[in-house]
């Protein structure tokens, strides 16, 4: 299996909806397309340059959160997900154009056809703050599924496992031309039935500045670490703004991710 291209969907409950497509639009600087689906319940999020991979769902149900696609050549939309179920994963829905699934650890993910996209967007720059992008899907993982999603990921993508800046991080290493990376996150807190979930990070020049930037936008600051920032935005949905390169997607640090 080769992945050709990922989506990142952000998915939200319908009564927030409206306020989050605005938001989004406007932390990432981006257009909007036409709402398509049965129900008007998805809609991309268009880059002033480049091929997009960001979209927005209405939810029917829950609180939203993400979930990822995965592109391949149409011949594999059949083969990946089989592969993906020797590997661990579980099929919630099929139908022509669309295979659903669950990791081990219970994140959703979904295999669709390749469009051909392949021109990876560049950063936007947000009036005083600098330059970033949203770029990178973090995996936030029980402790007892955290070794199994790390090597269901890898072996699912191809890609390399790579530790990262600190115990609790890895990462797999993108090829070139690749729109966002995945980041596996060793969570601290056990709940019972517990679930893979996600967020999103952007790369920046400055995480303070764009902070600043963000909170304007109606944003909060949760929390400074040594690499990032911890966000949330009017709805309370969690983001990072993190020190790492919005060029090359790599941590602005010797020997780090």
């Amino acid at each position: 299996m080769q992945i050709r291209w990922l989506t990142i969907f952000l998915d939200f409950p319908g009564p927030v909806f409206g306020a989050e497509v605005a938001f989004w639009r406007e932390v990432t600087g981006s257009g909007l397309s036409p709402f398509r689906g049965p129900e008007g319940e998805v809609a991309t999020l268009l880059p002033a340059h480049g091929d997009a991979y960001l979209r927005v769902q209405r939810v029917r149900e829950g609180n939203g959160g993400c979930h990822l696609d995965l592109h391949v050549d149409t011949g594999s939309v059949d083969e990946a997900p089989a592969h993906a179920v020797t590997l661990g994963a579980r099929i919630r829905h099929r139908d022509a154009e669309l295979v659903i699934l669950d990791s081990p650890g219970g994140f959703t993910f979904c295999v669709v056809p390749w469009d051909a996209e392949k021109t990876v967007p560049g950063p936007v720059t947000l009036d005083h703050g600098g330059s970033s992008r949203l770029d990178q899907l973090c995996l936030d993982i029980p402790p007892e599924s955290y070794e199994r999603e790390c090597s269901f990921w890898g072996a699912l993508s191809g890609w390399e496992v790579r530790q990262g800046s600190r115990p609790e991080f890895a990462y797999l290493e993108r090829p070139s031309g690749m729109p966002a990376r995945l980041l596996l996150q060793r969570r601290k807190s056990v709940g019972t039935g517990d679930l893979v979930s996600g967020h999103v990070d952007f790369s920046c020049e400055d995480p303070g500045r764009l902070a600043r930037r963000h909170v304007i936008a109606g944003a909060k600051i949760l929390g400074t670490f040594p690499y990032w920032l911890m966000m949330a935005n009017p709805s309370g949905r969690e983001y990072c703004l993190t020190m790492r390169d919005p060029e090359t997607g790599k941590l602005r640090a010797p020997g780090s991710a």
